[in-house]
């Protein structure tokens, strides 16, 4: 039979590479939800292309819309974040690809876990803000998490048919971003259009900064903490310019597996819609011949200051990395409208930090609360860093 799936976030990078697959996969995958924030305009593509149960349109103001160009079509139309929670436990959906960005993507990822949905995560905020409350709730519920970035899908893969407690230590390979080898002063005036120019990936903006920051090496760290049951000392992060081996597992008697492919998010998405097993796909192939050498060396954490805050989040626990998390979208949001400086995002993320309240059990309440009192801090140390400039 057809796997159903609901794409929370389909007209998004993920969303769209992941339709992009059950087009060419009609015989085993089908459509069942499809949701957006604002893109209103490909969503109603998408939905006449595809023919979903129903849509979600997060943004109220583009119901309208929707409604009125899919009235003619078997197309039920919601609007809203309390819809978007509530369509993913329809009974009729298998697997849910929880493809939002940011912290907007906790909340739905949790309703699905509790219906009882498989998860195919691409949202890795949901596991950094409140990974105890996710991975907890997917216990209660027997839901397996199968992890959509590349990163953590090449550990996934590499632990297939390992024993529990025979992982000594993973390596989160990162390709560097546009940025790899740039001094602090080099960074200094670097543009969002410099900024964006992944050499490997294509991602959305969002990830695109991150990774230009270091921050999504920083969030992976943390992600892969709850999703693989480690400590910190157990996650590295190792530069790879290539990004052809996608992660790597040491295991406690010395010998390693790495898991390689091309730089292609349509591969772990596509393992992750197929599993439990693999589909076989006419997506391009690795050839040796065409990377005769592939190197690694450390990152610089001095340089790239996001990550070390990562693993300051990590380390202490709580809600700091919910903190860390909020801040760090402000941040990127203020960079991408030319608010703030690419090296001022960590110094934004360092004072949220330092000067809001730590809760060392949190609740789902307390990290909700945690979210909104960062991203105003954020925003509030935003102002501050315009001002001083304004006055130089």
């Amino acid at each position: 039979m057809k796997k159903r799936i609901a794409i929370l976030g389909s007209t998004g990078s993920i969303g769209i590479q992941a339709l992009d697959i059950v087009r060419n996969h009609p015989e085993m995958f089908e459509v069942e939800v499809l949701t957006a924030q604002n893109n209103f305009e490909l969503l109603i593509t998408q939905a006449i292309e595809f023919h979903p149960n129903a849509v979600v349109i997060g943004n109220k103001e583009w119901y309208t819309s929707v409604a009125n160009a899919l009235q003619l079509y078997p197309v039920k139309v919601y609007a809203g974040e309390n819809a978007l929670a509530q369509v993913v436990e329809m009974e009729t959906i298998d697997l849910v690809l929880s493809a939002l960005v940011g912290y907007a993507g906790l909340k739905p990822t949790l309703s699905a876990i509790m219906a009882g949905k498989q998860i195919a995560l691409a949202n890795k905020e949901s596991l950094v803000v409140a990974g105890d409350l996710v991975m907890e709730a997917a216990f209660q519920n027997r839901v397996l998490v199968l992890p959509v970035d590349s990163e953590h899908s090449a550990i996934f893969q590499c632990l297939a048919g390992e024993v529990p407690g025979s992982v000594e230590k993973i390596f989160l390979t990162a390709s560097g971003g546009p940025f790899r080898g740039k001094t602090r002063d080099d960074l200094a005036g670097v543009s969002k259009e410099a900024a964006l120019k992944h050499p490997n990936w294509k991602m959305g903006n969002k990830v695109t900064i991150d990774s230009a920051t270091m921050m999504n090496k920083g969030l992976e760290v943390i992600e892969a903490r709850w999703l693989f049951g480690l400590n910190p000392r157990q996650i590295d992060v190792i530069i790879h310019p290539q990004s052809i081996i996608h992660s790597i597992v040491q295991f406690v008697d010395g010998s390693m597996k790495a898991q390689m492919g091309l730089p292609d998010m349509r591969l772990p998405i596509l393992y992750a819609m197929g599993f439990p097993g693999r589909v076989a796909s006419q997506l391009p192939r690795f050839s040796f011949t065409d990377y005769p050498q592939l190197s690694f060396e450390q990152p610089d954490n001095k340089v790239f200051r996001n990550l070390r805050l990562a693993y300051d989040a990590l380390e202490k626990g709580g809600n700091m990395a919910c903190i860390l998390n909020a801040a760090n979208e402000a941040a990127v949001c203020a960079f991408l409208s030319d608010r703030v400086g690419f090296l001022a995002m960590p110094e934004v993320i360092e004072h949220c930090m330092e000067t809001i309240h730590f809760i060392e059990k949190p609740t789902y309440e307390d990290y909700l609360q945690t979210h909104l009192e960062s991203l105003a801090k954020a925003e509030e140390f935003i102002d501050r860093i315009n001002n001083r400039n304004a006055l130089k």
